[in-house]
């Protein structure tokens, strides 16, 4: 392929931005009132208004050229078909096949997977409903009514948003909880408030030897063993396993009929949709979790058949290629005003800057633009009281996603017009700012002195021209949810399709992992360590100096 600042679509682009980067957004919006109907685009409950962003239709036509001379189509169509795009893994890249719900056939390998995916699904429904009626019930003939999701990274950060963000849909009498830190206060902190006669654990982990989630799940069986105080097969009836390794399952003491399988042709960062979905199934109901599978396939089917400049996760990635390559910018602020989606920008974090966060193209070259994002942001109005003030007066360009439900689950009072109030706001006054003219006016219409102008005057102008998209979406629904991931995934491959860089696999999360595991041993021995360089030698033996003081 084309280095990528060798396509002619990016050196138009460059041309471009030299006439168009000191553009005001002001400006373009008052010589443009059909700005808005141009630079929005609907898919199902969704409206996407990108017109708040640094960019004139020319600015599009390119970043679509952009698109289409970087192969986006053809390799959309290699995702969907199951091609090995994973080159680093030799991989195919098949979270869509999970919700793949028109049941078409899906090959790898020449295999269709779908029977196999339909055969997990399945399952999943049998042991969901056994445990809703009752009649999966712990050894002590209790209901369960606590689910313990053990896992990390895609086994946790998924799972644990998408039940965060639905609870208003869970099962009456269940609850569930997740540990991911290896840090024990994680697992002991969950476990004081369960009970083991009704709590049920599901191991996460693909091989079943991810240190941090078997180290918590031995934890959590030994609390189980010395609350129950019973025998070894009691674990079969409070533990099951999503893995491919059932040797290990079943060693751990779980029934290898209650091992939920997964393949590896699905990324952990993109697992939600897989049996690594199971809690979230438990906890809202077999029914919910297909109807957040649902929206997720209707979210591919408008990637995969919209035209680039009607196709949301285009738009997106496309904007932060414009924004990243051209404005320098390195960050994106996701704000959502909605509290059940408070865990939603920890979500991308992962899903974004773990696919992109990568400095070579897939065939080893070392890139000479940007790539990845860091991705961070809480929920509004939170938000507006902690970091807006970089957004609006500070001397980065942080590109912005805001996004909101026009109906709220809790209508109490005015609160969620307050919120929508603030929500259109923000935005508004990202783009506009305020003058030095405009601010000025206001201090004379507070009475200030002059010399009292003088002094406040340049802390009240808001340079403004801040780009920023809003998302609007009927209301929070899991099949809303489903597609709102779905978007953000898709805008993910468009970005790492552009760069040329493999977003499916994270060699990066390796090295800590190695060294992590000569350093273990290196705590627990009496000499003194001198095998690291000398900041690290000093660390450990300062930590071990202090340890056994402590205990003296």
């Amino acid at each position: 392929m084309t280095q990528l600042k060798d396509c002619i679509a990016w050196k138009k682009l460059e041309e471009h931005y030299k006439q168009f980067k000191n553009v005001n957004l002001r400006e373009l919006f008052r010589t443009d009132p059909y700005r808005f109907e141009k630079f929005s685009v609907h898919f199902g409950d969704f409206l996407l208004d990108y017109s708040k962003n640094l960019i004139n239709y020319n600015t599009l036509l390119l970043l679509v050229e952009l698109a289409e001379e970087r192969n986006l189509k053809s390799m959309t169509d290699k995702m969907f078909s199951g091609e090995k795009i994973n080159t680093t893994e030799n991989r195919a890249v098949l979270h869509t096949a999970l919700r793949n719900l028109s049941k078409n056939p899906v090959r790898v390998n020449g295999w269709d997977v779908m029977p196999k995916i339909e055969q997990v699904l399945n399952q999943m429904r049998r042991f969901v409903d056994s445990v809703h009626s009752g009649e999966w019930r712990g050894c002590t003939g209790m209901p369960i009514t606590d689910i313990v999701n053990i896992g990390i990274g895609g086994s946790d950060l998924g799972p644990s948003m998408v039940c965060n963000a639905l609870r208003h849909y869970s099962k009456p009498g269940m609850s569930v909880h997740f540990v991911s830190n290896i840090d024990g206060t994680h697992i002991s902190e969950v476990l004081k408030r369960l009970n083991p006669a009704t709590t049920l654990f599901i191991i996460a982990s693909k091989t079943f030897t991810t240190q941090e989630t078997i180290t918590n799940a031995n934890t959590a069986k030994r609390w189980f063993l010395k609350g129950i105080a019973r025998h070894l097969d009691d674990v079969a009836k409070h533990f099951v396993g999503i893995s491919t390794n059932q040797d290990a399952v079943k060693q751990f003491g779980i029934d290898p009929e209650n091992m939920f399988g997964f393949w590896n042709w699905v990324g952990g960062r993109f697992s939600l949709w897989s049996s690594i979905g199971l809690s979230v199934a438990l906890y809202l109901g077999m029914d919910k979790f297909e109807e957040l599978l649902q929206g997720a396939f209707e979210a591919d089917e408008h990637f995969k058949n919209s035209p680039f400049e009607e196709n949301i996760p285009v738009i997106m990635g496309l904007l932060d290629i414009w924004y990243s390559g051209f404005f320098k910018t390195a960050t994106r602020a996701v704000i959502p005003y909605d509290q059940y989606l408070e865990f939603f920008p920890d979500f991308l974090q992962q899903l974004e800057m773990e696919s992109n966060g990568k400095r070579v193209t897939k065939r080893g070259k070392i890139v000479n633009y940007p790539t990845g994002q860091v991705i961070w942001g809480k929920p509004g109005t939170n938000a507006q009281h902690s970091f807006f003030q970089i957004l609006h007066q500070g001397t980065q360009l942080i590109p912005a996603d805001f996004i909101a439900p026009i109906e709220t689950h809790n209508k109490v009072g005015d609160h969620h017009e307050i919120l929508l109030a603030n929500f259109f706001a923000q935005t508004e006054a990202l783009m506009i700012g305020k003058t030095e003219s405009e601010a000025k006016e206001e201090l004379i219409a507070l009475g200030l002195s002059n010399l009292e102008i003088e002094e406040l005057l340049p802390h009240k102008i808001f340079p403004g021209n801040k780009p920023s998209n809003t998302i609007l979406f009927k209301k929070l629904t899991p099949k809303n949810l489903g597609s709102l991931i779905a978007l953000y995934e898709h805008k993910v491959f468009v970005q790492g399709v552009i760069w040329d860089i493999n977003s499916f696999d994270q060699w990066g999360v390796e090295l800590g992992k190695q060294l992590a595991k000569e350093i273990l041993p290196e705590l627990k021995a009496n000499e003194d360590t001198t095998n690291h360089d000398v900041s690290t030698n000093g660390l450990i033996n300062y930590y071990k100096t202090h340890k056994q003081t402590e205990h003296q």
